[in-house]
């Protein structure tokens, strides 16, 4: 079956792409011998993050006009919050997408963070590697706004842009640790609202103790993505920046990261919750519950 699947995927069939997704995301049998099986590609991915309400929907929505009208194949993964119920996505229809869901040149995927607390799918990686075997030229992943700890998606992205507003000087000092220092270019949305320009000059200053770590100066730019403003002049930066990514130590670093989470997940695979519970529950009625201990005994 997965044979047939990565053929089909290989030869750009959009069905049997979207067939391994689901086959990978639900672990059904066959999907490990099925990403064991892909090819190595250069295929570069943009990563787009931010705060809650920053528009970094209507931001890709420009981006993705921009890349196909250029003639360009684009893939999206849209990361959404989930159910801590079920697990389901809870922004599963894109809206602000919905031009591109059945263009021939877009693929959009919806995933569920899955209780994951780094904003991202916990099959992200696997699906990454699935959408590079399709061959498209670009790939943007869109993370849900959980702050700091969405710092994972630098791991992933060869570029990453940070989205921000006006009005988040304080959530911006708040997340200064972790986004500012893994932002390959700030966006200043919604910049037609009052103060932009002082929000862009001190945002300037909060990044300049942390020049020192980059190569060259954290470009900023100023969009309005409901009018369609500044994204040419942001994608052309995005691209400058994807021409300039080589391979480094930190490359090195990174894939180490994926390939840590990786093993981890593996090994963590005979782990289930709804059995911990039932486990801990039985312990409480005995009486004898202490978590330390119900641990080590694991």
């Amino acid at each position: 079956m997965w044979q047939e699947l990565l053929k089909q995927v290989q030869q750009g069939n959009i069905k049997a792409l979207a067939r391994s997704i689901s086959l990978v995301e639900n672990e059904y049998p066959g999907y490990e011998m099925l990403l064991q099986s892909l090819p190595a590609t250069t295929a570069r991915i943009i990563g787009i993050t931010g705060p809650p309400g920053a528009g970094k929907s209507t931001l890709v929505d420009s981006l993705i006009g921009l890349l196909v009208n250029s003639g360009k194949k684009i893939a999206v993964l849209c990361v959404d919050p989930s159910s801590p119920f079920n697990h389901g996505a809870l922004l599963g229809d894109r809206i602000r997408m919905n031009d591109w869901y059945v263009h021939p040149n877009v693929f959009i995927r919806s995933l569920a963070t899955r209780g994951s607390m780094g904003g991202l799918h916990p099959k992200i990686i696997e699906i990454t590697d699935l959408l590079k075997a399709f061959q498209f030229d670009h790939i943007l992943i869109e993370t849900v706004g959980v702050g700091q700890s969405e710092v994972e998606i630098a791991g992933l992205a060869d570029v990453t842009a940070v989205v921000v507003v006006p009005e988040a000087g304080d959530e911006v000092q708040t997340m200064k640790a972790g986004l500012m220092e893994i932002a390959d270019v700030f966006v200043v949305n919604k910049a037609d609202r009052p103060d932009a320009d002082l929000f862009v000059k001190n945002l300037r200053l909060m990044l300049a103790p942390s020049f020192s770590k980059h190569y060259n100066e954290v470009p900023i730019v100023k969009t309005v993505a409901l009018q369609k403003e500044g994204i040419n002049e942001l994608l052309d930066i995005i691209l400058n920046l994807l021409q300039k990514a080589h391979l480094n130590d930190k490359t090195f670093w990174l894939l180490a990261e994926k390939a840590f989470y990786l093993i981890e997940q593996k090994r963590m695979k005979d782990i289930n919750k709804g059995q911990l519970k039932k486990e801990i529950e039985d312990c409480f009625k005995k009486g004898s519950f202490n978590l330390y201990k119900f641990i080590s005994d694991k």
